[in-house]
């Protein structure tokens, strides 16, 4: 399969569109047009006028916008913003755009492609019934998978509550103190894992981390490839030789292993400690229902997937890896934890705890560059295990495992040997020089089987295996001893059974009936903003449209029950897909190739280094180990490159929030030949098209350098510009923004990287599924080779349905839309940073520290005021502390900015009032917000405002009005008083009685 040194050749070129035909992306944007001139199509074809309804304002209201802010043109205003030296001569070279039917149709042909058998691989990737009340009303729902990461707490107590609850499951099922609410998968896990370990471990000054060989081979890649940039060594060893595998500061093995075997940890827990060596198991959470828990065999970290919980494999993922951990290792913990705490009347109110932004504080000594979860998937999971509760999660292990021991027996009785004498669900065979033949009459029958080496098979069941499979598997395996072997089987060892002592609270027993389910579901849906209630102008997140169309496919079968190692002819449809769409994004970007495997924003930064490095070296560069930020650099950058094991030197910004180019030609020098590298944002993460972006390339690159340009803001230059056309060599691309995956309230998110044909042999390859065109000893960045695949049909989907021309429309009125909200506010509140014209990019920076002066009315008082809106705050204190950075996106209606607009200078009158002495500065509507409706209907106010002027400042919140379910969230009390699990239920019945 070709798809990253042939991106360019697999490009579907199309005519530019010619002058006049400019339809919706018209620089005259008030000329009316037909469906016909929009989409250059015949008059008897449908239009594919898709783009016309992703982009909120309409062409005339584009051109009200325009001439608002005093422009002469939506292209005016871009020559005016985009510098001219990277502007694109043509148009993207992309095929013609879709009508939403043709690209469903074509998802269809390539879902069709795809042959679903059963799966009975394992390594980590088991099929599973995703409950249909969990389905429609989660996963296919826009209520709960548009909106975002729950840093606002008092809108977002519904997702919070699942992730809590996702919290307990796994600290239930693994045994342990605490847990996070999501990584990335397994691997990472237990990659994040190795560091934790080595962070904490203060007896052990060994850089040595001991494997066991059964661990699934896909996380001793990643391993492998995390250990060597932070200076650890990785030794591999076999299971039965951890014990006295000797010093080391951690160990890790698979409960069960990878072939199926069950080993007692306690007496692996208890000889590593003697050493000063720290435990971590990966575990499989549903063989955990019968087997005792890691916790309670001495484990230090335990962590793994909630996959086989209701989620699909969809060939790789996305799925929730979880982590476990002592309660003494709290402070270290990678990733969102959330936490109990109270709001200001006391009541309690659930938040993200500690670190779980850590990046922007710690920044390159930060415990973890981990920004995005799996949210969405962690909250399925949960809600899995609520659907079943305690008693059926054990009776779904219990079948598996029956069903697995009629194999066994059947296999044994057949004559045939087994490799493991116990087992949870996965057997290991062995074969001989059948194998192949074995492989290929199961496939056949419609199963897909594991080859183990050269001579063993693998078989691993399921949730959804059927005694008639089993029967059918049997049927493979003739005879072929004279005499079968009738001795009884075990599987589990009775000293390793576990009673049922798990998923206790009464969380877990209270939504069996799908009427229940349902009820619930809604009730938590309505405690959150999400985009079906308000827009979301988080300045650097871009919260766009998630359309339908674009979703639609995920749930396919042809997409959703494949497994990421199925053979490679079993998955044309996929690598059609995969191949069109990373193509399209080299297309977009002007890069040479590209990798999809990173599963993040944050593991594509860490790829793209990763790639750089690895470029030094062949060139015999070893030296290069500086890596140039700017101060605005978004956190995770300093931390990807801290996990590269590049040294960070922060350059600084002027007072027009640019790189400082004086201090980075200083910066440059003093590198000399150790520069590796720079990473930069662009557009600026201060929200303006820095002028220098040229001179920065040349600059580093006459250094011996490489310019990492921060894809995060990729949707203001789409069509307009490229950074691998504009001077940089490796980019990386949220998928989660650009390119319309829906963040899910905090994850999935995607984040493949963008190269110079030179990084290209750099890219990640993949021990289980090998990547041509790179290097076969090239870095593994996630567990699956093409990291989240299941939700690549959604940006397939997008640039399908927009076209060049489409694409190109959004970021120009992702441009116009954040143009007119600055020019709106301008006069009511300082705009930080403007760029050339007196403009800004797709986000602008309010500054709220001049109000702070005068009236003690601070960022986060102008946020929970907005609660009272209706609307979700833009980003607090980021990238300069006392700001409010706004991005509106192409997609909100000029109606929508205008509400949010009128909302944000209402609010400043509301501080025109403070600031006069009109209302008391620590007693008024801002300081007290948000107001709940138990604060509007108490019996007694003790406000010196009106329950009106707290609840419906606008009159048209009478109509639609959003009621935040809990006051004030106060942060500090939740980080000094941790609590990250499950409250009792009469507490949590109180948290709860709000609407």
């Amino acid at each position: 399969m070709h798809i990253f040194p042939t991106a360019r050749e697999l490009l579907v070129t199309c005519a530019p569109a010619s002058s006049d035909r400019r339809g919706a992306v018209a620089d005259n944007t008030e000329t009316v047009l037909t469906m016909t001139d929009c989409n250059a199509r015949g008059p008897l074809e449908h239009p594919a006028n898709f783009h016309l309804r992703h982009i909120g304002p309409s062409p005339r209201e584009q051109a009200e916008m325009v001439r608002e802010i005093g422009a002469a043109s939506l292209q005016d205003l871009i020559e005016q913003t985009v510098p001219s030296q990277i502007r694109l001569p043509d148009p993207l070279a992309l095929p013609p755009a879709l009508t939403e039917q043709e690209a469903l149709g074509r998802l269809g042909e390539y879902a069709g492609m795809n042959q679903v058998l059963r799966s009975c691989i394992g390594m980590g990737y088991h099929d599973t019934h995703v409950p249909t009340v969990i389905q429609r009303n989660v996963l296919e729902n826009p209520g709960w998978y548009t909106a975002y990461t729950p840093y606002q707490p008092e809108i977002s107590q519904g997702r919070l509550e699942l992730l809590l609850a996702f919290q307990q499951l796994v600290m239930d099922m693994t045994g342990m103190a605490l847990a996070n609410a999501s990584l990335l998968d397994e691997a990472t896990a237990a990659a994040e894992a190795m560091a934790l370990l080595h962070r904490v471990n203060k007896k052990s000054r060994s850089s040595r981390f001991v494997v066991a060989a059964d661990c699934h081979p896909q996380t001793i890649a990643v391993l492998q490839t995390r250990a060597q940039p932070m200076g650890l060594t990785v030794d591999v060893v076999p299971p039965e030789d951890l014990a006295t595998a000797g010093d080391a500061f951690g160990l890790l093995c698979q409960y069960p292993g990878t072939c199926g075997d069950i080993r007692d940890l306690e007496p692996l827990c208890t000889a590593a400690h003697r050493q000063n060596t720290l435990v971590c198991v990966a575990a499989d959470l549903l063989a955990l229902a019968m087997l005792h828990s890691p916790g309670a065999q001495g484990a230090d970290v335990v962590i793994g997937t909630a996959q086989r919980f209701g989620v699909p494999m969809g060939f790789g993922g996305p799925h929730a890896g979880f982590m476990a951990t002592r309660d003494a290792y709290k402070r270290a913990i990678p990733g969102r934890v959330i936490g109990v705490s109270v709001d200001r009347h006391g009541q309690p109110a659930l938040r993200m705890a500690m670190q779980t932004r850590e990046q922007h504080i710690r920044r390159e000594k930060a415990t973890s560059n981990i920004c995005t979860a799996q949210a969405l998937l962690a909250m399925m999971s949960a809600l899995y295990a609520m659907y079943h509760g305690p008693e059926g999660i054990r009776a779904i292990a219990e079948r598996v495992h029956g069903l697995t021991r009629r194999l066994a027996e059947g296999l044994r009785h057949q004559g045939w040997q087994l490799h493991n004498s116990t087992w949870f669900d996965t057997l290991t065979v062995q074969v001989g020089a059948q194998q192949q033949a074995l492989l290929a009459a199961a496939r056949t029958a419609g199963f897909n089987l594991r080859p183990v080496e050269d001579e063993a098979l693998g078989i691993a069941l399921d949730e959804t295996t059927t005694l008639a499979e089993v029967q059918q598997l049997l049927a493979l395996f003739p005879a072929n001893a004279t005499t079968a072997d009738t001795a009884p089987t075990i599987g589990i060892p009775v000293s390793l059974t576990r009673a049922v002592d798990f998923l206790q609270h009464p969380l877990f027993d209270n939504y069996h009936s799908e009427t229940e389910m349902l009820r619930y579901l809604k009730r938590l849906e309505n405690k959150d903003i999400a985009l079906t209630r308000a827009m979301i102008p988080l300045g650097s997140c871009t919260m766009k449209l998630n359309a339908t169309s674009e979703m639609q496919a995920i749930t396919w079968e042809g997409f959703a029950r494949i497994h990421p190692f199925a053979p490679a002819d079993q998955v044309v449809g996929y690598h059609r897909l995969l191949e069109e769409l990373s193509a399209w994004l080299v297309a977009c970007t002007g890069y040479d190739a590209l990798s999809l495997q990173p599963n993040a924003g944050s593991q594509g930064e860490y790829a793209g280094l990763l790639a750089i490095r690895r470029y030094h070296e062949a060139r015999g560069d070893t030296q290069r180990d500086i890596c140039l930020i700017p101060a605005s650099a978004h956190g995770t950058n300093p931390a990807s490159a801290a996990m590269a094991g590049l040294k960070v030197c922060i350059v600084a910004c002027d007072e027009q929030g640019n790189v400082d180019m004086a201090d980075l030609r200083q910066k440059v020098a003093d590198a000399g030949e150790r520069l590796a590298a720079i990473m930069v944002t662009y557009p600026s993460t201060h929200g303006v098209f820095e002028e220098s972006i040229v001179d920065l390339c040349a600059l580093v690159h006459e250094a011996g350098g490489q310019v990492y340009v921060d894809g995060a803001n990729l949707n203001a230059l789409i069509g307009l510009a490229a950074p691998g056309a504009f001077g940089a060599d490796v980019s990386h691309l949220n998928l989660h923004k650009t390119f319309c995956i829906p963040h899910g309230g905090g994850g999935p998110g995607m984040g493949p990287i963008g190269v110079g044909r030179h990084l290209q042999p750099f890219l990640p390859n993949h021990p289980v599924t090998p990547i041509t065109g790179s290097e076969a000893s090239s870095d593994v960045i996630s567990a699956a080779a093409f990291g989240s695949a299941s939700i690549l049909p959604i940006s397939w989907a997008y640039i399908a349905m927009m076209g060049a021309e489409g694409l190109t429309q959004a970021s120009k009125v992702a441009i116009l839309s954040a143009n007119y909200i600055a020019h709106r506010l301008s006069g009511h509140y300082d705009i930080l940073y403007r760029g050339r014209g007196n403009r800004v990019a797709h986000e602008c920076i309010v500054d709220i520290r001049p109000i702070k002066t005068a009236s003690g009315i601070s960022e986060e008082d102008v946020a929970k005021r907005l609660v009272d809106y209706g609307f979700h705050a833009p980003t607090m204190s980021f990238p300069v502390a006392g700001t409010l950075m706004i991005e509106p996106t192409e997609s909100e209606s000029l109606a929508e900015i205008d509400r949010f607009c009128d909302a944000l200078i209402a609010i400043r009158e509301e501080i025109r009032l403070v600031e006069r002495g009109e209302w008391d500065n620590l007693n008024n509507p801002l300081k007290n917000a948000p107001h709940t409706l138990s604060d509007i209907t108490a019996d007694t106010w003790p406000y010196p405002y009106s329950r009106e002027q707290a609840a419906w400042p606008v009159a048209s919140l009478r109509s639609d009005k959003y009621w935040a379910p809990v006051s004030r969230v106060d942060n500090v009390h939740g980080d000094r008083h941790l609590f990250c699990a499950c409250p009792g239920m009469e507490n949590w019945m109180e948290a709860s009685a709000e609407p």
